[in-house]
């Protein structure tokens, strides 16, 4: 969302600069932001032809062949299916692309890697350092109001690889990548289907497959679980615990329990993998008081690390929907939702709360959270029982220190608000 008026005029200085040539490119846009909006994300720039909506893997090859026919805009590209296609003045929708079955037909995204990214260039707090993101699966069962992905890309039927395909990748990344410390899986919820998740991890063992892993996980996972993924390598879950106020969580539709939280919390210590709570603010029917509840919960909780924010709501999701019914989005300009520094920038308010003292309250929490005195000596037992920590632990706080300390560089409110 952020990114969609520099790609669109990204488009039109390519095509200008190339000339005659440029006139011959035929641009098509994907993502979430232009699968919500295919028809507004048109209307930004005549250089675009065409958004790919949804999942678009398999629709942009059908593309590529239909263009390789060397033929003007007409049948061949209408049947194509999941485009929305400029012919002039006209836009013209092709129809649903149904979602792939089958993902085992993918081919390995680390590849990627070998051939175009240098994974140095990537830093995730949540996983040692160097490693390479991939996805094992690809849909979402769960309706929270705010996720993206689920609502606008790949929908929430849960499309799995199969466990040999998965493994096989693991085993060309590090053949590939010696010099990798991690893996990330980015899965909405990498055990969405535990029998799965069990069954890659024993076949990781099975093949003496050692590097370290992250995953996204949820609290409703259970402590066996988590003892085999910690067997085969996991060493830390981002997981969302959102919210201290059990009313706040069953209106976001997260479909977990504040006792659910603590008894995964507990669990996670006992098997020794590390957390990475997320936590929002900024909810229907948020407060001072729940901000409040939010706040002592990440504490109680006690997870390796944090962050909070105020709620992000992007186009396509039940959560846009909400806040712009309500009148609660500040800006209409897409670009605002980063700041300068490109973090999460603060375009909503709440309906007790103001933009300003939504973003005030995240800036104060991380600052009582990570400036515990016992969460100081935690990291510093940390670093010295387990050295592989040491070199995250000091990249992070190079990283984060300066919003830790000096607050997040949102722009003022009146800054964002449209004229």
């Amino acid at each position: 969302t952020p990114s969609i008026y520099n790609d669109v005029n990204f488009s039109g200085k390519l095509k200008k600069k190339l000339g005659r040539e440029g006139q011959e490119l035929f641009i098509v846009l994907v993502g979430t932001h232009v699968s919500a909006l295919p028809e507004e994300s048109l209307s930004l720039n005549a250089s675009v032809d065409a958004v790919a909506q949804g999942e678009f893997d398999v629709t942009v090859r059908e593309l590529a062949d239909a263009l390789g026919t060397g033929r003007e805009l007409g049948q061949e590209l209408e049947s194509v299916a999941g485009l929305w296609l400029r012919n002039g003045d006209e836009v013209r929708h092709t129809g649903e692309r149904v979602p792939l079955a089958d993902v085992d037909q993918l081919p390995f995204v680390s590849s990627v890697y070998k051939r175009f990214l240098d994974p140095h260039h990537y830093f995730n707090p949540n996983a040692l350092f160097p490693m390479v993101t991939i996805t094992t699966s690809r849909g979402c069962p769960h309706r929270c109001f705010f996720c993206v992905y689920p609502q606008t890309m790949m929908g929430h039927r849960l499309r799995n690889r199969s466990v040999d395909n998965v493994v096989d990748e693991l085993e060309y990344i590090i053949a590939n990548f010696p010099e990798l410390k991690a893996i990330f899986f980015e899965d909405d919820t990498f055990p969405a289907n535990k029998k799965r998740c069990i069954a890659i991890c024993e076949e990781m063992i099975r093949r003496k497959i050692k590097i370290s892993w992250t995953a996204n996980a949820r609290v409703d996972l259970d402590q066996e679980t988590m003892r085999v993924m910690k067997k085969a390598g996991c060493r830390c879950l981002c997981v969302g615990f959102e919210s201290g106020n059990q009313q706040l969580l069953d209106t976001m539709k997260k479909g977990i329990t504040l006792e659910q939280s603590r008894t995964f919390m507990e669990a996670a210590r006992k098997t020794g993998i590390l957390i990475h709570g997320c936590f929002m603010v900024g909810l229907p029917g948020e407060t001072q008081e729940t901000m409040q509840e939010t706040l002592d919960l990440a504490i109680s909780l006690q997870p390796d690390a944090i962050q909070m924010y105020p709620v992000m709501v992007y186009p396509g999701t039940a959560a846009y929907a909400w806040y712009k019914q309500k009148n609660l989005i500040t800006s209409k300009d897409f670009s605002q939702w980063l700041t300068p520094s490109g973090l999460h920038n603060t375009v909503i308010q709440g309906e007790n709360l103001s933009a300003e003292e939504l973003v005030r309250f995240c800036d104060q929490a991380r600052k009582k959270f990570y400036l515990r005195p016992g969460y100081i000596l935690y990291k510093f037992v940390q670093m010295l029982r387990h050295p592989t920590e040491i070199r995250r632990t000091l990249k992070s706080v190079r990283t984060f220190a300066k919003y830790l300390f000096f607050g997040s560089d949102v722009q003022k409110e009146s800054a964002i608000q449209d004229s």
